[in-house]
């Protein structure tokens, strides 16, 4: 862990696996996505240690905190050193809800059947051929 290279802020996002790639960090800090201390950012803007930045994505708000620059993509066990997650417990119980949500509505049709395979739409098909 080393302090002494300058990273831009659009490659620290990527590499901390915040956006999959880095022109989506960078499209995302232009559209004002990213702010520190309620201010817009641009993606040339070089990262320190211990800045707060606030990220809207589309599935959280994060608000997290530099601990160390990271200027390579690494696997995401390996990533959570560089960076403090420190979002609000709103937040966080919001994505708790949304989620549970979410899981309560997988089971649609409750007699477990499910959309007609394509075996089964032929099958009726030809049902409804024969009947006309």
């Amino acid at each position: 862990m080393n302090n002494e290279f300058k990273v831009r802020l659009d490659k620290y996002l990527w590499a901390i696996r915040l956006y999959k790639t880095r022109s989506q960090a960078g499209n995302a800090i232009d559209s004002g996505k990213v702010k520190m201390n309620s201010n817009s950012l641009k993606a040339s803007h070089i990262v320190k240690t211990g800045e707060e930045y606030f990220i809207n994505t589309k599935e959280k708000k994060w608000q997290i905190r530099v601990v160390d620059i990271l200027d390579k993509r690494m696997k995401a066990s390996e990533v959570a050193p560089f960076f403090k997650d420190i979002t609000s417990v709103e937040e966080l119980e919001r994505i708790k809800m949304k989620s549970s949500s979410f899981n309560a509505s997988i089971n649609k049709y409750e007699d477990k059947s499910g959309r007609p395979t394509k075996r089964n739409r032929r099958m009726l098909d030809n049902i409804s051929i024969e009947e006309s």
